[in-house]
Formats: C-alpha cells, structure tokens, sequence
C-alpha cells in the first residue's frame, strides 16, 4: 500500500540492555515528547515503569477519542468532550504471550444526540479508527457511555 501524499511517518525507539528478567529498557515517543523506562517487571508484574501494552493503550484511546469525534461532527454534533481508556489485556497461553482483549471505555459529552446514533457513531468509529485496524486480530471491546 502507498503512503499518501504528505501523510507523515512517525517515529517509536526503544532499546534493551540484558536478559530478560534481569534487562531493562528505555523506549523514545516521537522527538523525545515521551520517554520512559520499562521492564520484567513493568510487563509482567506490578513494577515501576511503562509497558509495550500501556503504549498500544494510549494509542488505541486517542485514536479512538479522534475517531469518534470526526464521526460525530460529520453527523452535524460537535462533541464537547470524549475521553476514552483503553484496557489492554495480556494473555499468554501455549502460543507465548498475546494482546488478547481491549476494551474502549468512552464517554463523550455530545448535544443534541440521541443515544442510538450515538451508540452507531462510537460502533463506527472502533471499527474504523487507524489503531482498531491495525490490531484487527484482537477482540476489541467497546463499553460508550452518552454524559
């Protein structure tokens, strides 16, 4: 697939020093906009320290948020406010460790909407969102709450 015209690439780093549950690691967002620590213990425990699986979260959330409010605003009703969390379940069975499950939890402020296009607008936008799509292999969960 082309990359479109002007579209921008962007950036992730990270780098690992030693084993694996004795390593540790740091990874760069973007020109430095976030930087953070991660290890054994940040994945795989309760340890200081990010994780890959909070990442993707974060990521899944504002592309989902953008999503929503690009649909909403289509449909002629500007959202106020979306805040969304994104739950990123780490499952590991005989194939390794896997993303198994996110769930979206969103709730948006949004005037003059009912809840069943609401509802139609947030289903849209999970199925549609850059993030959604590119962890089509994940069971992706959606709990939107009208405010």
């Amino acid at each position: 697939m082309e990359r479109e015209a002007g579209m921008p690439r962007r950036e992730g780093r990270a780098e690992w020093k030693g084993g694996l549950k004795g390593g540790t690691g740091s990874l760069t967002v973007g020109d430095g906009v976030f930087e953070g620590a991660y290890s054994f213990g940040s994945r795989f425990e309760e340890g200081k320290g990010t994780n890959p699986e909070e990442l993707i979260g974060a990521a899944h959330a504002a592309c989902f948020s953008m999503a929503l409010s690009a649909a909403l605003e289509k449909a002629g009703h500007e959202p106020k406010r979306v805040a969304t969390t994104a739950d990123v379940e780490l499952a590991v069975g005989e194939g390794g460790a896997r993303i198994s499950t996110v769930t979206l939890k969103t709730e948006a402020e949004v005037p003059g909407i009912d809840e069943a296009a609401f509802q139609e607008a947030a289903e849209g936008a999970k199925k549609n969102c850059p993030v959604s799509k590119a962890l089509a292999g994940v069971d992706i969960r959606l709990e939107a709450r009208l405010l």
